[in-house]
């Protein structure tokens, strides 16, 4: 008997994934369980495991292509069933027009078409384009009352989607009443060629991850207005801590690492100034009640965040055995779609390549970043009296619109006498 394997629906919000990957080729024997493809969506990178036992007899979605959740993507046969033939030509004629790399029209996930906003005459559009037309009736609607071009808008929902909140947004701001007809508005300047016919290059096209995290590193620069506050930190205390601790650590089965000592310092932080730990949402704050500590981890393809829930219930042997378990299964492709979503606040460390310190963009919808540069042994000035000690520069990344600089001196100076300060009754 055949089972379908059908792209599985990797979050709430999610409407499709692309096929990194096929672990198994096609006529292979496999186990139920076992590792079938690899997925890449919005939120996270995975491996799918089989359904069934079996035979892998036929794959209707190749490496490369990106479909709507619950499609058949493969087919698994009992054993000794025969493989199907290779795709017929139409198939190929299906991807001939445009490259299935790109997410597929939403009609395929069940959303109407798109009705354009009155007075705008309908021309040929560009990917981008097409997927900020792509919205709601509600919000075509508001559209076509307010004479809005939905094209003009950046969109923050999925692929750059126009939302409700967007459009309002844009409405309040004077947007609409700014737009020109589209024949008088000035064409948006283009850049020059990346290269030419004939230069020596080499061409390689963008992995999923990384399109994706292009797509949300853009969105988050004109989402938020980037401000930077850096702070100097003796981390002596700490690290006299840890060098006293790390063995019972290791015992308990946690490696006691200088992240713990920072997601542990933070989380109070975040508790005796809330307004860091909110996010956005038109012209309202919205406070969030729980701490969901975002701990970004490096891999070779690009950059996940995974994130520990209610991290401030955790002890820092809690939190050093989350931090080690989320990093790992990040870098193994273990992580579930909701161990990188709902984060709160976000921790990067690019000191761990030696960065004397970084200014990382926010991870919406999120209004603040911590980014912590390299420890490393300093001459500082202590009672006035030159003392070397380890010294790290920490860097807090702030959304602009809602945390002033005031606002994140008094985070960062807090933080930083928490980290200077360790009691080991906190550990």
């Amino acid at each position: 008997m055949s089972t379908n394997v059908v792209m599985p629906q990797m979050g709430e919000s999610i409407a499709e994934g692309t096929i990194v990957r096929w672990i198994k080729k096609l006529g292979d024997a496999v186990d139920r369980d076992e590792p079938l493809f690899e997925i890449s969506t919005d939120k996270v990178d995975a491996e799918i495991p089989s359904p069934a036992a079996g035979v892998l007899t036929d794959i209707k979605a190749k490496e490369g292509d990106t479909v709507p959740v619950n499609s058949v993507v493969a087919i698994i046969g009992g054993p000794g069933e025969k493989s199907a033939p290779a795709p017929a030509a139409e198939a190929k004629s299906t991807t001939a027009a445009e490259p299935r790399t790109t997410p597929l029209p939403e009609a395929a996930v069940g959303q109407p078409e798109v009705v354009p906003a009155a007075g705008h005459e309908s021309t040929e559009a560009s990917p981008d384009d097409r997927r900020r037309q792509k919205s709601s009736p509600l919000v075509r609607r508001i559209a076509q009352d307010h004479q809005v071009d939905i094209t003009q808008i950046q969109g923050t929902g999925i692929s750059g989607r126009v939302t409700k909140q967007d459009i309002l947004r844009y409405i309040e701001s004077g947007g609409a009443a700014s737009q020109a007809p589209a024949a008088a508005r000035a064409p948006t300047p283009q850049p020059g060629p990346v290269y030419k016919p004939g230069d020596n290059v080499s061409i390689v096209p963008m992995s999923v991850m990384r399109k994706k995290i292009a797509e949300h590193m853009v969105l988050s620069a004109h989402t938020s207005p980037h401000v930077y506050s850096v702070y100097e930190v003796n981390f002596g205390r700490v690290s006299a801590l840890r060098d006293k601790r790390k063995a019972e650590f290791e015992a308990a089965g946690a490696k006691l690492t200088f992240t713990a000592f920072i997601a542990k310092a933070a989380i109070d932080a975040l508790r005796q100034f809330p307004i860091v730990n909110a996010s956005i949402d038109g012209t309202n704050i919205v406070y969030k009640k729980d701490i969901n500590l975002g701990i970004a981890v490096a891999l070779d393809a690009g950059l996940l965040v995974p994130v520990i829930r209610n991290a401030d219930e955790k002890s820092l042997l809690g939190l050093s055995r989350a931090i080690n378990d989320l990093a790992a299964r990040a870098r193994s492709k273990q992580l579930k779609p909701e161990e990188v979503q709902a984060g709160t606040f976000t921790i990067t460390n690019p000191g761990i390549f030696g960065a004397l310190y970084g200014l990382p963009l926010i991870n919406q919808p999120q209004v603040a970043i911590l980014g912590v540069g390299a420890i490393e042994k300093r001459a500082i000035v202590l009672d006035d009296a030159i003392a070397i000690r380890p010294v790290c520069h920490v860097t807090l990344g702030y959304d602009h619109r809602l945390i002033d600089g005031a606002e994140a001196g008094r985070f960062l100076s807090y933080l930083k006498e928490r980290l200077e300060h360790f009691e080991e009754a906190w550990i």
